[in-house]
């Protein structure tokens, strides 16, 4: 299992993931709302998931990974579920679910 510290180094790395999703999202006027809908919701998320990266408690860190990692899939599953999609877009969502997999995978 990771430590602690890892796990805060790993998670910083996956919000830069989610924040460029973010800013994709805001570039691409035309992007679709379900998919903006779901990466704003996690991008608030990852923001109120800090507090619980910086406490060491384990079990919250990977509650909030695991719970962060759901949340992409459903990001991925609306991108691949819509008829058009602006591929800076889809490449930026499939970045982000990837490095939560992974993290999540790291965890358990």
């Amino acid at each position: 299992m990771l430590q602690a510290n890892e796990i805060q180094q790993r998670f910083t790395q996956v919000q830069q993931t989610i924040q460029e999703a973010e800013q994709v999202c805001q570039r691409e006027g035309d992007a679709p709302n379900e998919i903006r809908d779901c990466i704003q919701k996690m991008a608030r998320e990852s923001r109120q998931v800090q507090d619980v990266m910086r406490s060491n408690d384990q079990q919250r860190m990977v509650e909030a990974v695991d719970n962060l990692e759901s949340m992409s899939d459903e990001a991925k599953r609306v991108s691949r579920s819509l008829p058009s999609i602006p591929a800076e877009l889809e490449s930026a969502v499939t970045r982000m679910h990837a490095a939560l997999s992974t993290l999540k995978h790291q965890l358990h």
